[in-house]
Formats: structure tokens, C-alpha cells, sequence
């Protein structure tokens, strides 16, 4: 056996994925089980267990009903499933706003309970006071800015941001804010690309785009969507497979086999 074949897979950590700013673009996806995590695992950076599994996985509308128990019970999956990427894990609506000291006993508890290495929440120059205690206290955190899903019902839904010029020093000051308060990267959604390029150039940590620019430092999405299990996906989603369809036709091809009664025989059981 080489010496190569033998080596410890190590994870990605926080300061690598940091040092990725203006280098080599980031690849990531979400995931919510074991299984799919691992096969992510093979070509991701970082592994985002988001609260979209609210939607993706338990039919809700929107991400604002995803209680912390929910993305414990996923993240614990996700980094079972993996041994390479960094895993990152949402922290759900409520679990952080109101205070610190909130957000550090909720994240505190994500990561000791699922043992992944850094998590997300969702806000830019409003949360840069809270960023900064979870970071002093040795917590890794992951900033949002842009179209934040958690806010959908303030922002009238989900809408691109940025169309207005106006609305553009707002944005860049958010983006400022959470990488001064110590992100170590940003998640940039639904923006016009023009205002995200600027972005990109003007903070020091890496942008990760979904929906926003080319220009930033790496793309998220959302697994299903990308697998084309999402019937009615964003418009920004290049949809790689057609799950969808070919599990239909499985399932009902399984249907139609045991409606004729095609079931394993004693032979082929316990062969």
C-alpha cells in the first residue's frame, strides 16, 4: 500500500476556507442525511446543513417554523455521513437574535451536539455585535446577507435585492460589518451581480454566491434543487440531474411488479 493511500483524511477547517479569498472558487452544497453527505463529502469544501430542510424535507413554507432540535438532529446526520468537508450548520429563526448570550448558548449547543465545525446565521450590520462575541468564545461563524430567507415576511417575500441602486450602500455596509465583527466568510443571496462583484472586491473574507455573481469567491446551492427534485426551482439553479422524473418512474414500476405479484422468490431470498 503507498504512503498516499495511507494518509489521514483531514477536514477542511475555518482558516483554510478563509485563505480561499480571490483563489481557487469554493464549492459547497446543502445536505440533510447521511447518505447524500457522504457523496457531497467527495467534491465540496463545505457542507451547509440549512434550515431550508424546513422546506426541502418537511414540507414547510418557509424557513421561520425550523425549531433547534431539527437542525441538531440533521447536522448530527450530515457530519456522521462525512469525513472531508468543513460542516456548517444554520441556526434557526429565534435561536439567535435577541441577545449574545442567546445566540452563544444555542450555538454552543449546535456544536457540541453535532460536531460540526462552524455555524450560519442570517443578518449584516444588525448582527455584527453578536458575530463578533460568538467569534472571541471560539465559535466560527458563517454570515448572511442579502436576501435572508429567515426575514421573508419583513422583505415581502422573496425578492432580489440590490435592483435599486439606493438600496446599495446598505448592502455593502452589512457586508463590512460581519467581516470586520469576524466572519470568516459570507453567504450573498438573491443579489444583483453587479452589487455582488463589488462586494466581493471590497471585504476581505470570501463571498459564497447563491443566486448573486460569478465574481464571488464560490457558489452554494441546494442539493434537491440542484438534482432537479424541486419540480418548480429558482431561476439562478443550472439543474444537474432529473431525479425527479426517474424516481417516479421507479416507483411506479415498483408499484406495477407488485400489483403482478413479481415478488423475490424463496430462491432468490436466501440464496
Amino acid at each position: 500500500m503507498s504512503t498516499e493511500a495511507q494518509k489521514p483524511v483531514r477536514r477542511i477547517t475555518v482558516p483554510q476556507l478563509a485563505a480561499r479569498k480571490g483563489g481557487d472558487p469554493i464549492v459547497s452544497l446543502t445536505s440533510y442525511h447521511a447518505h447524500t453527505a457522504a457523496i457531497v463529502d467527495k467534491h465540496a469544501d463545505f457542507i451547509l446543513v440549512g434550515d431550508s430542510l424546513g422546506m426541502v424535507m418537511h414540507g414547510m413554507e418557509t424557513t421561520v417554523g425550523v425549531p433547534l432540535d431539527l437542525m441538531i438532529m440533521h447536522g448530527r446526520a450530515v457530519v456522521r455521513g462525512t469525513r472531508r468537508a468543513l460542516i456548517v450548520v444554520d441556526m434557526p429563526f429565534g435561536t439567535y437574535e435577541e441577545s449574545p448570550n442567546m445566540a452563544f448558548r444555542n450555538a454552543a449547543k449546535i456544536m457540541k451536539e453535532t460536531g460540526c465545525g462552524a455555524v450560519k446565521l442570517e443578518g449584516g450590520a444588525r448582527m455584527a455585535e453578536t458575530i463578533h462575541f460568538l467569534v472571541e468564545r471560539g465559535i466560527p461563524v458563517m454570515a448572511h446577507t442579502g436576501l435572508t430567507p429567515q426575514s421573508s415576511h419583513v422583505m415581502g417575500g422573496f425578492k432580489t435585492q440590490g435592483r435599486d441602486d439606493e438600496t446599495w450602500p446598505a448592502h455593502e455596509e452589512d457586508a463590512r460589518a460581519v467581516s470586520e465583527a469576524g466572519a470568516f466568510a459570507v453567504v450573498l443571496e438573491g443579489m444583483v451581480e453587479p452589487l455582488a462583484a463589488k462586494i466581493t472586491k471590497q471585504i476581505d473574507i470570501p463571498t459564497i454566491g447563491i443566486g448573486a455573481s460569478v465574481e464571488c469567491d464560490g457558489q452554494i446551492l441546494v442539493l434537491e434543487d440542484m438534482l432537479g427534485l424541486n419540480a418548480r426551482p429558482p431561476k439562478f439553479v443550472k439543474v444537474y440531474g432529473d431525479l425527479l422524473n426517474q424516481i417516479e418512474t421507479a416507483v411506479e414500476s415498483y408499484a406495477d411488479d407488485v400489483r403482478a405479484r413479481k415478488f423475490p422468490t424463496d430462491d432468490q431470498i436466501y440464496r
